[in-house]
Parts: structure tokens; C-alpha cells; sequence
């Protein structure tokens, strides 16, 4: 007979655990009628920008092009589809299911210094990339200075126009 030592807050963990695992699914999702049951997911999104575009990349692994939809109105950049399960046979007796299914979407308030024109988007090896350009009004100039003073030559400045930029990137009531 093996000797187990009693541990009092075992029990406390498991719950905690539980818990942990119940908040960190999408709430406003996770009861609904595609909620818990049908593993409501959202694709994770990195957002970031230089100096004439700003970048969404969506990660939609396992899923085919026909799967999901892109859409900008009213500067609200919007992406949804669904992922479904596919039980390869019915012999298959699945012990574990972790890789999320259903239908998502995921929306963001675009900044006024992004234009929907001539935007950009590619879906490649499970990753979907969106560029949408600044616009020009917004972009860094150079503006050259002439004059008297101690330098003979012209002078030249960089100007940039502040706008927020990607903290102006806010999300809509959907998505993280």
C-alpha cells in the first residue's frame, strides 16, 4: 500500500483551475445557443503600423479562404466565419477536443488616418494579412528652409503629423 500525503488545498486548485478555465473563454459567447458546447472562439489579431500602413494579421489556422469574410463600413474593419468540427469517422472515438470550433467575429474602429481605399489583403498558410494604407495627408514630409543666417545651403526638416496613430485602433463590442 502506498503512502499518499494529504494535501488541503488540492481541492481549492482544482477549483481555482476551473474557474481560470471558465472566465478565459468569451463570456458573451461562451452561454449562448453556439456558446461552451460548440467551442465559441475568436482568432487571435496583432495590429501594428509604420510609416504609411497600418497592419491586421489574423491567425485562422486550419481554415479554407471560402471560410471567413473580410468587410469595411463605416470605418469598422470586420472579420467573421466559422471553423467546424470534422469527425474524420464515425468509429472515431475522440478523448480529448482543445482546438476551438465555431463561428467568430472580430471587429475594429479603424483611425481616422487609415483609408479603406486600396487596401490590401492575402491569406497564406493559415494567416490572413490586411494592409491598409495611410492616408496622405498624414504622412511624414520633408519641408526644405532657405534664408539668411550662418549657413549658406538650405536647410530641411522633417515634420510628422501626430494623430495617435495605432492607440487611436480601438475595438468595437466585439473580439478582445
Amino acid at each position: 500500500m502506498t503512502i499518499v500525503r494529504y494535501d488541503p488545498f488540492r481541492d481549492l486548485r482544482s477549483l481555482q483551475e476551473e474557474v481560470n478555465r471558465l472566465f478565459s473563454t468569451n463570456l458573451t459567447r461562451g452561454f449562448g445557443e453556439e456558446g461552451i458546447g460548440r467551442g465559441a472562439w475568436n482568432p487571435s489579431v496583432d495590429i501594428y503600423e509604420n510609416k504609411d500602413h497600418i497592419v491586421l494579421e489574423a491567425e485562422l489556422p486550419g481554415m479554407n479562404r471560402d471560410e471567413f469574410e473580410l468587410s469595411v463600413e463605416n470605418n469598422v474593419i470586420t472579420l467573421r466565419g466559422e471553423r467546424q468540427f470534422e469527425k474524420k469517422d464515425e468509429s472515431d472515438n475522440y478523448h480529448r477536443v482543445e482546438r476551438s470550433y465555431g463561428s467568430f467575429t472580430r471587429s475594429f474602429t479603424l483611425p481616422q488616418t487609415v483609408s479603406a481605399e486600396g487596401a490590401n489583403a492575402e491569406y497564406r498558410n493559415g494567416v490572413l494579412r490586411v494592409t491598409l494604407p495611410k492616408r496622405e495627408e498624414t504622412k511624414a514630409r520633408r519641408i526644405e528652409i532657405s534664408g539668411e543666417g550662418a549657413r549658406s545651403s538650405p536647410r530641411t526638416i522633417d515634420t510628422k503629423v501626430e494623430t495617435g496613430g495605432s492607440e487611436e485602433l480601438s475595438q468595437a463590442a466585439t473580439g478582445r
